[in-house]
């Protein structure tokens, strides 16, 4: 489905779809504010780094935000279990297999030392609406299930969404033998410890019937500024960009002496590095100009450090490279770039470069019909009525591209994200979580 154009939602567009929904919606969920900020309090106590919080995917750190999640929603009488693939899975009642129901979905792992609520944002919130819902005696035409989904951040195995994947058997082999950035063992291995049936993972079926779900969604904190810089507490969510990844690219070239080897005979890899990141981003700014979407960035380089030095000319620069844009057909474009830009740079600095497979994700049009629900979710809750694209990518994509209605709701976050200075605003959280289970509500199988 197409995405809905900012600027294209009336009052009467709002007037219309209320009048469709559900007559019993939630009452105000204020009251449910110092509850979660005890849920993020402790959550942040039991992760906290030097700086921020370290939840490592399928670790020591995600295991004890599972636990306590867990803990929490059995003391609220809830149902809990682990799935399959070891993800953690909370319900008002047990959901039969063949009981069509709605996901609310998100993390709880993060990147090392990073924010408290990328992630965790959206379990709590899922959480939050299930207590609402067992406290009020609220109900739904389909029975929830709330889901922390392992390993949504890519920063420790170089690949992202394995929970989601695994569930829905899309999880490569080839992934699951990638390794973990600290401890060197692969992800096979780490999921195993973790409870996970990698055996069938590994069959790449889907360890759930798709056909059940009627719709997943997921609440997130922005981790742009444009919530912020609009003064918008939420937003809907339109599409989410795609990306390929290449965690490990080699420059190989010759090390020598500084002060000794002239300019053209040297096969420096630093200044060959140094030369392909200029181009690409010569290339990033033709892509921009011609109204065209791209994000990139080099967020890993080192020299070797065994052997690095002041007055050595580098024989080998190592990095990472990532992309990210809406459209499949400018990452694909700007993947034959690189591989050309590096092949004039082989001549030209006499060097060589070589290439880890690359991670692929494909962008993700989000459902039309669950982005207007939390428009006119917006409109009850009296908050301004938004629609963004997401420029980082989420478990809510993988569910869209296996074509299961999708829709996510953005929270204000102030500082950005992936970083300890995570900032969202109570009172936004709670007027998400408002949202969401009005969606939740009012959602109609169509």
């Amino acid at each position: 489905m197409s995405t809905i154009p900012f600027n294209n939602y009336s009052s009467a567009k709002a007037d219309n779809l209320i009048s469709g929904l559900a007559t019993k919606s939630p009452a105000s969920l204020i009251h449910l504010r110092n509850e979660a900020e005890q849920l993020f309090s402790h959550l942040h106590s039991i992760s906290k780094d030097k700086l921020g919080v370290t939840r490592e995917s399928y670790g020591a750190g995600e295991n004890m935000a599972m636990d306590f999640i867990e803990d929490y929603a059995l003391r609220e009488g809830l149902h809990a279990y682990r799935d399959k693939a070891a993800n953690l899975v909370i319900e008002l009642e047990p959901v039969t297999e063949d009981q069509k129901h709605i996901i609310i979905g998100s993390h709880l792992d993060s990147v090392p030392q990073g924010g408290n609520y990328d992630g965790s944002a959206g379990v709590i919130a899922g959480l939050l609406c299930l207590i609402e819902m067992k406290r009020s005696g609220l109900s739904t035409e389909f029975p929830l299930k709330v889901m922390a989904l392992r390993g949504e951040e890519s920063a420790w195995f170089g690949a992202c969404y394995l929970g989601a994947k695994a569930i829905l058997g899309v999880l490569k082999e080839s992934e699951l033998e990638l390794t973990h950035r600290n401890n060197g063992k692969t992800l096979h291995e780490q999921m195993k410890l973790c409870g996970a049936d990698v055996k069938r993972i590994k069959q790449n079926n889907p360890l759930v019937d798709l056909s059940k779900i009627a719709a997943y969604l997921e609440l997130h904190i922005e981790q742009g500024p444009v919530l912020v810089a609009r003064e918008l507490p939420v937003a809907a969510v339109t599409g989410i960009r795609g990306n390929f990844r290449h965690r490990k690219i080699q420059c190989i070239g010759e090390a020598g002496h500084s002060g000794a080897v002239p300019r053209w005979l040297r096969h420096d890899a630093v200044f060959a590095f140094s030369d392909l990141i200029t181009r690409i981003d010569d290339h990033w700014t033709t892509i921009l100009e011609h109204g065209g979407d791209l994000v990139l960035t080099t967020g890993m380089l080192a020299t070797n450090k065994e052997n690095h030095a002041l007055t050595r000319i580098p024989g080998e620069v190592t990095f990472s490279f990532e992309a990210r844009s809406q459209y499949e057909q400018t990452l694909t474009a700007l993947e034959a770039l690189i591989h050309s830009e590096c092949t004039t740079i082989k001549h030209e600095r006499k060097v060589d470069f070589i290439f880890d497979e690359p991670v692929r994700t494909s962008p993700a049009i989000l459902d039309e019909n669950i982005i207007e629900l939390i428009k006119a979710a917006c409109v009850k809750e009296n908050l301004p009525v938004e629609a963004i694209p997401s420029g980082a990518g989420h478990d809510a994509s993988v569910f869209a591209n296996a074509g299961i209605p999708s829709g996510m709701i953005f929270v204000r976050n102030y500082n950005g994200s992936h970083n300890p200075d995570e900032d969202m605003d109570m009172d936004d959280f709670i007027s998400g979580v408002s949202v969401l289970l009005n969606v939740v509500m009012d959602f109609k199988d169509e």
